[in-house]
C-alpha cells in the first residue's frame, strides 16, 4: 500500500494463498488444575480469613456484622452483612463496585467471576459484631465503659437474648491493666450447645492510654423458625407431655346375672 507516495512493507489486504499456508491456531481448553482437599481447605480459609480482615477495617462504620462467601460453578458470591447497607452499596452502586474490584485484583479472580451483596442484618440486638462496633464506637466517642457497657448490654437484653457478657480488658482507669465483666442473664459456658447458642465477637479499640479488648457473648433464644435463634432446643430442656384422656372401658368377659330361684 502507498501513503502520501512512499510504499510500506505491510500489505493492506490478505490473499488467499496465505490463508492456505499459514496454520490457524486454535487454543485447546485446558484441563482445571486439581488441589488436594487439604491445600483447597487452607486456601478457603485464608481467602475468608483475609476477607473478613479487609472488609472489618473498611466498613467498621458501616455496622460490619460478618461475611459468607458462597463458591458456586459459573462464579463466587460474596455475601457482606451490615447493618447499614446503603453506605455498603453508595451512591449509585459505587462503593460496591470499588470493594469488587480490590477483592477481584487481590485474590486474581477473572473478570465477572466475583459478585459482592450486601445483605442487612434483621435483629441488630442479637448480632455480637454488631454490638461489639457500637461497643468500640461509644468508647471511641469518649464514654465512660461503665455507662456503655449498660447501654449495650440493655439493649441486647431488650431484643429477647436469653444472657449477654461483655468482657473489657486493658488500662481502664490507672496505669494498671485489668478486666472488667459484665453480665446479665442466662449463659451457657460448655457443651456443644455453645457452638450454635451463643454469638461471640472480640475487637481492639485504640485510645489514648492504650489499647483496649473488648468481648461480646449473647445467648441466642430459641425459635422454632430458626430467625433470631437456632431451631434445634437445648439438650438440657426436658418437656413433660400432658397424658392423654383414655375412654372407661370395661375389660374382659361380660357376666350375665344368673336368674334368682324362688324359695321354697
Amino acid at each position: 500500500a502507498e501513503y502520501g507516495g512512499h510504499s510500506r512493507g505491510v500489505s493492506s489486504s490478505i490473499s488467499p494463498s496465505s490463508l492456505q499456508t499459514q496454520p490457524i491456531l486454535i487454543p485447546m481448553a485446558t484441563a482445571p488444575k486439581r488441589i488436594s482437599k487439604k491445600r483447597k481447605f487452607i486456601k478457603d480459609g485464608v481467602l475468608y480469613a483475609e476477607l473478613n480482615g479487609f472488609l472489618q477495617r473498611e466498613l467498621a462504620e458501616e455496622g460490619y456484622s460478618g461475611v459468607e462467601v458462597r463458591v458456586t460453578p459459573s462464579r463466587t458470591e460474596v455475601i457482606i452483612r451490615a447493618t447499614r447497607t446503603k453506605n455498603v452499596l453508595g451512591e449509585k452502586g459505587q462503593r460496591i463496585r470499588e470493594l469488587t474490584s480490590v477483592v477481584q485484583k487481590r485474590f486474581n479472580f477473572e473478570d465477572q467471576s466475583i459478585e459482592l451483596y450486601a445483605e442487612r442484618v434483621q435483629f441488630r440486638g442479637l448480632c455480637a459484631q454488631s454490638q461489639a462496633e457500637s461497643l468500640r464506637f461509644k468508647l471511641l466517642g469518649g464514654l465512660a465503659v461503665r455507662r456503655a457497657c449498660y447501654a449495650v448490654m440493655r439493649f441486647i437484653m431488650e431484643n429477647d437474648a436469653i444472657g449477654v457478657e461483655l468482657v473489657i480488658s486493658g488500662k481502664l482507669r490507672s496505669q494498671r491493666a485489668k478486666s472488667m465483666k459484665f453480665r446479665d442473664g442466662y449463659m451457657i459456658k460448655t457443651g456443644n450447645a455453645t457452638s450454635y447458642y451463643v454469638d461471640k465477637a472480640i475487637r481492639n479499640v485504640l485510645l489514648r492510654q492504650g489499647v483496649l479488648g473488648i468481648k461480646v457473648l449473647i445467648m441466642l433464644p430459641w425459635d422454632p423458625t430458626g430467625k433470631k435463634g437456632p431451631k434445634k432446643p437445648l439438650p438440657d430442656i426436658v418437656k413433660v407431655l400432658e397424658p392423654k384422656e383414655e375412654d372407661d372401658v370395661t375389660v374382659g368377659a361380660t357376666f350375665q346375672q344368673a336368674p334368682v330361684e324362688d324359695a321354697q
